[in-house]
């Protein structure tokens, strides 16, 4: 399971180190490769979005399989109908607070240890993932091509879980018990900064 986590994680690497000199342009694109590159960038360009994606991975590493792998699926997943959402302009209220709200819980679902049924694990990622992915679509470039524009950010949001889950496998040492649910309590703290306007 490391061994496919790291070949994962190089892989992302790689793609990402190749699209480097495009990602300062990201949303000036245009057509297929334009709406890519603001795809891919646009998780990895904004703190809020980071941090709850990597929560993401850090609980499902927490909680084991199948969690590890399926948390990641459900919130891209979720996360792409959300955006269809907001291209479309569905009224859904509170988005950035409930942006701050994914770091909040996940972050301290993290710190506390706490275990849940793989379903309602689901409900709580896939309900998150809906208020990100909607973020997406509302701050698709005009130039972007959507389709792009989704697969560039479901790419980038699987890099960030894998860096998640890689983070949350030191759960397998006691030091990295530590590391893990601090690293939890710190997400949850950006995410209260995020709420409040501090970050």
């Amino acid at each position: 399971m490391v061994r496919i986590v790291r070949t994962l994680l190089l892989s992302f690497f790689v793609i990402a180190i190749s699209l480097a000199p495009e990602v300062a342009n990201a949303h000036t694109g245009t057509g297929m490769s334009g709406g890519f590159v603001s795809g891919f960038a646009h998780p990895i360009l904004g703190w809020d979005h980071v941090v709850a994606m990597v929560a993401v991975g850090m609980w499902g590493a927490f909680l084991g399989a199948p969690a590890i792998w399926l948390l990641p699926i459900v919130f891209p997943l979720v996360m792409a109908i959300g955006t269809v959402m907001g291209i479309a302009g569905v009224p859904i209220p509170g988005i950035e607070t409930g942006i701050a709200a994914s770091a909040i819980v996940l972050g301290l679902l993290i710190l506390l240890a706490i275990r849940l049924p793989l379903w309602i694990a689901c409900i709580i990622v896939g309900g998150f993932a809906i208020f990100h992915g909607y973020a997406h679509g509302t701050e698709l470039p005009q130039s972007a091509n959507p389709l792009a524009f989704i697969i560039g950010f479901v790419l980038a949001t699987g890099m960030l879980h894998l860096i998640g889950i890689a983070f949350g496998l030191l759960l397998r040492w006691p030091a990295g018990k530590y590391a893990v649910r601090t690293a939890g309590g710190l997400i949850s703290l950006f995410g209260l900064g995020f709420l409040f306007g501090f970050a």
